[in-house]
């Protein structure tokens, strides 16, 4: 059940749209299902003046990872508070341990990971998706590293999708590997979009949808098939996560 006034929109647009409209902040977060080339999108859009958005991995008081979406749900209900959304981190290992940075209210608990082989974290360039105070940004690894920005919440994850209004040099619409996928945007209204996809795409069309579409000059891909989401009538979690974002009031 939802706090009284405290509520999660959820909108349906259909079909290539040029822009989204925007959803009333009165209802709470907008959750937006989000139809483009044949494929449906789940879209929670933050703004960070109003949401609060934090990255979770270890639980402080056991120190072992929360894993679940369940989890991080309790230990913020504990905390008297309601998590409005929540999906995956960036890339992970076994333990699960995130593969690149993470960052967690201002503490470094993993740091950059330099790989230049291995997957998709290191299908350079990749980056580093960052929150301070009301400030975001989708920044390439080695930018982020020269910035020093000391954020408070950070995930490394890979490939860029989008830089600089610019897709990753090495997508094509031809692609052939096709997976669910979750990504990341900081986008012209300054708002922040994850986005979960219903079904398998391929990395051309997930970064066409965020520039296009979303209007998301910057984007960073988070994770593959194993990516979900949670609201709180609704949670796609089959596997465990390393790092999980989550919006909560």
């Amino acid at each position: 059940m939802n706090r009284p006034g405290t509520k999660v929109r959820v909108g349906m647009v259909a079909g290539l749209l040029l822009g989204l409209p925007s959803c009333s902040r009165a209802d709470g977060l907008a959750v937006q299902r989000v139809t483009s080339g044949g494929m449906l999108y789940t879209v929670a859009v933050v703004d960070l003046a109003q949401d609060r958005l934090e990255l979770h991995w270890k639980n402080p008081a056991t120190g072992e990872p929360y894993q679940t979406f369940d989890a991080v749900k309790q230990r913020l209900a504990g905390q008297g508070r309601q998590m409005l959304f929540a999906t995956n981190s960036g890339i992970y290992a076994p333990g699960p341990r995130p593969l690149g940075l993470h960052i967690q209210a201002g503490k470094t608990l993993v740091g950059l990971n330099n790989a230049r082989s291995g997957g998709n974290f290191a299908l350079l360039p990749n980056g580093v998706f960052w929150i301070k105070g009301t400030r975001a940004g989708v920044t390439e690894t080695q930018a982020y590293r020269r910035l020093n920005l000391a954020p408070t919440y950070a995930t490394q994850s890979g490939p860029l999708l989008v830089s600089g209004g610019k897709l990753h040099p090495e997508f094509n619409r031809q692609g052939t590997s096709f997976k669910t996928r979750s990504g990341v945007g900081v986008c012209r209204d300054g708002r922040v979009r994850f986005v979960v996809s219903a079904g398998p795409v391929n990395f051309y069309s997930f970064a066409i949808f965020f520039r296009d579409v979303l209007k998301c000059p910057d984007a960073l891909y988070l994770d593959g098939s194993i990516s979900a989401y949670a609201t709180p009538d609704t949670n796609t979690q089959l596997a465990e996560f390393g790092g999980i974002w989550t919006v909560s009031r």
